[in-house]
C-alpha cells in the first residue's frame, strides 16, 4: 500500500486495547481512532486510564489520528451544559494523547420529532452550540471534525454544506463518510462536490443504497474509489480511517475474495482485516 496515514476504529477488532494494537501492528497500521478502550468509551477514561493508554501507545508505536468521541450525539432537548463539560473533558483527553483532531456530531432533534424536518429555530440552536464548542477548540488548539451521521442535523450533504459555510475554520472541518451518505439516500459524488473544500478526514466505509447494509470499501454505492482518487488528485494527504461495521455482514461468503482475503481470522480481526485489504486494493489502483 502506498499510503501511510491509515487509521481505524480498532474497537471493532476487540474490546481490549492490547489486542487492538496487536492487529494494527500485524497489518502495518501506525494510527488508531480511539473510541472503545478496554470496553470503556474514550470520553469516560480517568487521567490514570489515559496515562496507561498513552504508555501502551508509546510502547507499541501507535499514535492517535483522531479521538472517536460521542460529542454532539445528544438531542436538542437534553442538557447541553452537562454535555459541554463532557466535551471539555474530551478535549483534555485529546491533548493528553497528543491528538489534534476530535470527531464529533451536530445533534438530534427533540424527542418525538421527525428526524429530517428541522426548523429554523432548531438550526439556530445547532449553530449556537457548535459555535461555542469551536471557540473552546480554538482556545485549546484542537480541530473538531464533523461527521455526517444519519438523523443528526448534518446528515445530508446540503446541511453539512450549510454548517461548513456558516462555521468552517481551522478548528472546524468535515469528515467525509461515504456509507453514512448512502444510508441517507445521498449521491456521494454530489456530496463530495459540495464538501470537497472542507474535507480534512475520511472514514472508509461503504454501503448499499437499496438497504443501507455496510460492505467492504468499493463493494457498495459509496463511490469510494472515485472519492479517494478525487481527493488525492486535489492534493489530499490526510487520514483514511477504517470503520468497517462488518460484524453482521451477511454477504461476506458471497464476495469474490482474492488470495489476500482468503483464510482471514475469525471475528473482529477478520472483518477489520477484510476492510483494510479492500482499502489496500483501491489505493494500489489509484496511487
Amino acid at each position: 500500500m502506498k499510503y501511510d496515514k491509515i487509521s481505524g476504529f480498532a474497537d471493532e477488532i476487540a474490546e481490549d486495547v492490547d489486542t487492538q494494537f496487536q492487529v494494527l501492528k500485524k497489518l502495518g497500521i501506525g494510527y488508531f481512532e480511539p473510541r472503545g478502550i478496554d470496553g470503556k468509551n474514550i470520553a469516560k477514561l480517568s487521567d490514570s486510564e489515559v496515562a496507561s493508554l498513552k504508555e501502551k501507545m508509546e510502547r507499541e508505536g501507535i499514535k492517535v489520528s483522531s479521538i472517536g468521541s460521542p460529542i454532539g450525539k445528544i438531542r436538542l432537548d437534553e442538557d447541553f451544559e452537562a454535555h459541554f463539560e463532557r466535551f471539555r473533558r474530551v478535549v483534555e483527553i485529546a491533548k493528553m494523547l497528543d491528538a489534534r483532531y476530535i470527531r464529533m456530531f451536530s445533534f438530534y432533534r427533540p424527542a418525538g420529532e421527525n428526524a429530517g424536518e428541522w426548523t429554523a429555530k432548531e438550526r439556530e440552536e445547532v449553530i449556537n452550540r457548535l459555535r461555542r464548542m469551536i471557540a473552546h477548540a480554538k482556545e485549546q488548539n484542537v480541530v473538531l471534525l464533523h461527521e455526517n451521521e444519519k438523523d443528526i442535523y448534518g446528515d445530508t450533504a446540503e446541511r453539512c454544506e450549510d454548517l461548513m459555510r456558516e462555521l468552517s475554520c481551522q478548528h472546524f472541518q468535515a469528515v467525509f463518510d461515504p456509507a453514512n451518505f448512502v444510508q441517507c439516500r445521498q449521491d456521494t459524488k454530489e456530496a463530495y462536490e459540495k464538501l470537497k473544500d472542507f474535507v480534512s478526514y475520511v472514514h472508509i466505509k461503504d454501503a448499499f443504497m437499496k438497504d443501507g447494509s455496510v460492505v467492504p470499501a468499493g463493494s457498495g454505492d459509496g463511490n469510494v474509489e472515485y472519492i479517494l482518487k478525487s481527493l488525492f488528485d486535489a492534493g489530499y494527504d490526510g487520514f483514511l480511517s477504517l470503520e468497517p461495521h462488518l460484524g453482521s455482514f451477511a454477504g461476506l461468503a458471497a464476495l469474490e475474495l482474492d488470495d489476500k482475503m482468503l483464510d482471514l481470522p475469525q471475528g473482529g480481526e477478520g472483518t477489520f482485516t477484510l476492510a483494510y485489504r479492500a482499502l489496500e486494493e483501491i489505493i494500489d489502483k489509484i496511487k
